[in-house]
């Protein structure tokens, strides 16, 4: 049995000097979820947020459904 360890994921588009956040999208087909955390806390708390939800706000973020401008 071998343990599946999360692979922790930066945007490219984060070059804004580290205040970021990370995933590992590697668990969405095992375990339907997409682990999140903060990239300057990497043993801090991790989010673990629903595969269908992950989907819905990276739409979201792509369709400019969050621009305040």
């Amino acid at each position: 049995m071998t343990t599946e360890s999360p692979q922790w994921f930066t945007s490219s588009y984060s070059s804004n000097g580290g205040a970021c956040v990370e995933v590992a999208a590697n668990f969405a087909a095992s375990r339907g979820v997409v682990p999140v955390r903060d990239s300057k806390v990497l043993g801090g708390p991790v989010v673990a947020v629903p595969v269908t939800a992950f989907v819905a706000f990276v739409a979201g973020v792509q369709g400019g459904t969050f621009d305040t401008v």
